[in-house]
């Protein structure tokens, strides 16, 4: 989620219509072609068809997708909780990966797809709060804003949207590890965390009291503690998730 190179950058230039997709889709099959077939080709082409994948769901049910209860129409008592709403959009939950990518937001208007999928889920999944209220925060601040790629995938994230498979939400310690190794992304964003070590900076409120003194931060007070208990709080949000879904 560092660096250049880990994704095109062409969101805002076909975001405004700048770039064309199909004119990238010809580019990429002339370079297979002449050189390499790759993960990186399969997976630029992938998520042009989810771009346009959006594009006929919003054309086939046009401002249901702004609805609360999204395009499956469910009755979920969204919680409009405002003052986690604002440690969420700060980058202050105390979970590093969701807080770096909410940074990075504010700091650029940008966020890979992979932070925004993490940062919906915990804001939906784990604090229950109202997706509409995550999505209009994106509209407010991203560079590449697409209105029917925006609010297609938070409907999709938030799991009111056409997406059968129920109750889904990330490990966001598990990402992190997986997508941030070495630690580098969050450092990057939350330089609080820069002399933490690789294998604890991902979960900096287990560190002991020693610890924290030895690597020069104090949680609670340079880095705060977590708002929720990343599983528990997700159990909780399931069971509102699957009695509205019931009594639908």
């Amino acid at each position: 989620m560092l660096g250049g190179d880990y994704s095109s950058k062409f969101s805002a230039w076909l975001a405004h219509g700048c770039l064309s997709p199909r004119y990238i889709y010809w580019q990429v099959q002339d370079y297979e072609r002449q050189r390499i077939q790759n993960d990186s080709t399969y997976w630029l082409i992938f998520e042009l068809l989810w771009r346009d994948y959006f594009r006929f769901i919003c054309a086939k049910h046009g401002t249901r997708i702004f609805r609360r209860s999204g395009l499956r129409g469910v009755p979920i008592p969204w919680k409009e909780d405002w003052p986690r709403f604002h440690l969420w959009r700060e980058g202050k939950t105390g979970f590093p990966l969701v807080d770096a990518n909410m940074r990075e937001l504010s700091a650029t208007g940008f966020m890979s797809n992979r932070g925004r999928q993490n940062v919906a889920s915990f804001l939906t999944k784990n604090l229950g709060i109202n997706w509409q209220m995550g999505a209009e925060w994106f509209e407010s601040l991203l560079v590449d804003y697409d209105v029917t790629s925006n609010w297609g995938n938070w409907n999709y994230t938030a799991g009111v949207g056409n997406d059968a498979r129920g109750f889904r939400f990330f490990n966001i310690t598990k990402q992190a590890r997986d997508y941030d190794p070495q630690g580098d992304y969050v450092k990057h964003w939350l330089p609080e965390l820069g002399k933490i070590p690789a294998a604890k900076v991902h979960e900096p409120w287990k560190l002991i009291p020693v610890e924290q003194q030895r690597f020069e931060m104090q949680i609670g007070v340079d880095y705060p503690q977590p708002v929720v208990d990343l599983f528990k709080s997700a159990a909780t949000n399931e069971q509102v998730y699957n009695a509205a879904f019931a009594g639908k």
